[in-house]
């Protein structure tokens, strides 16, 4: 069997491959063939050309069977991209699920552990309760309607009263043996939603709009916390597996031993000295600060250097306003929907940012970044000091001669910022 393949720049690549291949196997083939770095973060991910809708597809989905439920006419595709937040729930739930939307069964002691919300989830016998309101696609009809909504193992219902959970108010709305979830990727467009956070239930053999389960949340957190349930309710233990499989055999790897992984990296990072002949590792921690408060000032004075090279004032400023242009992290003139949009789609980790030009000031630039299950949006704003151009985060107090500058520096400082930078949405070619 042959599938195509694309990158975030729409590149793409022909593979052939075997009818049983599922997408992890997908994913492994093209870090290899493209000698990319596996951080257990890469995903296929399908995308519905004509209802605009679009999923990340699961490690241990056979790609066939996906293929199979496609409409020969429509020009559906797989694309290649990360998604760090594809099993992140695992390494921190207590974010996922926030207290005002996840109910206990009784019995359960109202203080459930980190590990704990977990546990219930992939266990067949409890499960936690997920409720709220989302808007729903009435049948049938344009309109819109916001109902108080509830999982349960046995499907998602919502109350014809109020916020009423008696048994005679719930009207059952759908369950997920027989259709996938996908997010929708126009917002507003296609479906009228009353907001960006958009999602569906469509069955396995319908390409029809007709048979969408349309569903909307308010905000990100809430989106977040639907779909990663309704995940988790669907596919349970094999989702625990397919996120063990990279680590098998390590030591520390019981099952439900879920604690956050420390990378080797993390473990091993240390303060190291250059200057003499030799390289030589900094015991002393105060000795260890001043190396590299010297090393960020140096840092700051190569900068600033980087671009006499080219000349004149003229070329120099010129050079630093395109030179951002190059990088994976810099997207052209794209909306703060689009922004939005391929945030959600690398996932919603703290840290997960891209630059993009401002759309309602030309000469400025926007940071939109992930953090606490929300997308921010931060200006940068160019400053003229003394015929030098500098970019700013924060009013001119720390200023950077160009984009590529300021992004290094918050990669490695906060600042400013909720946090740091982390992850970037990438245009990765194939």
């Amino acid at each position: 069997q042959v599938i195509k393949v694309y990158s975030e720049d729409d590149t793409s690549r022909a593979l052939e491959v075997p009818s049983d291949i599922t997408a992890r196997d997908v994913c492994q083939l093209l870090i290899l063939k493209n000698h990319y770095i596996d951080d257990h973060s890469w995903t296929l991910f399908e995308q519905l050309t004509h209802t605009g809708l679009g999923r990340a597809i699961e490690d241990h989905e056979l790609v066939m069977e996906v293929q199979s439920n496609w409409v020969m006419e429509e020009e559906n595709k797989l694309y290649f991209r990360k998604n760090y937040a594809k099993y992140e729930f695992f390494k921190n739930p207590l974010i996922f699920f926030p207290d005002h939307m996840i109910s206990f069964p009784s019995e359960t002691s109202a203080a459930v552990s980190h590990s704990g919300i977990l546990q219930m989830f992939l266990s067949s016998s409890t499960y936690p309760e997920i409720h709220g309101y989302l808007h729903a696609k009435e049948p049938g009809k344009k309109s819109w309607k916001k109902l108080y909504f509830l999982l349960r193992r046995s499907g998602l219902y919502f109350s014809t009263k109020g916020t009423s959970k008696e048994p005679r108010h719930l009207q059952f709305f759908c369950e997920f043996s027989n259709s996938d979830m996908y997010m929708s990727l126009t917002g507003k467009k296609i479906s009228g939603a009353p907001t960006n956070y958009g999602f569906c239930f469509k069955p396995n053999k319908s390409g029809g709009t007709r048979d969408l389960k349309q569903l909307c949340a308010d905000d990100e957190q809430s989106w977040t916390c639907w779909m990663t349930a309704i995940r988790l309710l669907k596919y349970g233990m094999q989702l625990y597996q397919n996120y063990m499989q990279p680590y098998q055999g390590r030591s520390g790897c019981s099952p439900l031993n879920i604690t956050p992984m420390r990378s080797v990296s993390e473990n091993s990072l240390v303060a190291m000295d250059f200057s003499g002949h030799r390289s030589r590792i900094i015991e002393n921690p105060t000795e260890a600060l001043s190396v590299a408060v010297e090393e960020g000032l140096a840092w700051r004075r190569r900068g600033c250097l980087r671009l006499n090279s080219h000349g004149s004032p003229i070329a120099m400023s010129n050079m630093g306003m395109s030179i951002h242009r190059s990088q994976s992290w810099f997207h052209h003139k794209i909306s703060r929907e689009e922004a939005q949009r391929l945030i959600l789609q690398h996932g919603l980790v703290d840290g997960v940012f891209l630059v993009r030009d401002s759309q309602s000031n030309p000469k400025t630039f926007v940071l939109s970044l992930s953090h606490g299950l929300k997308i921010k949006h931060f200006q940068i704003v160019p400053l003229e000091d003394d015929g030098k151009l500098f970019y700013t985060l924060d009013d001119g107090h720390t200023r950077f001669t160009d984009l590529i500058q300021l992004v290094e520096f918050y990669q490695l400082n906060k600042g400013v910022l909720p946090c740091k930078l982390k992850h970037y949405c990438a245009r990765i070619a194939l």
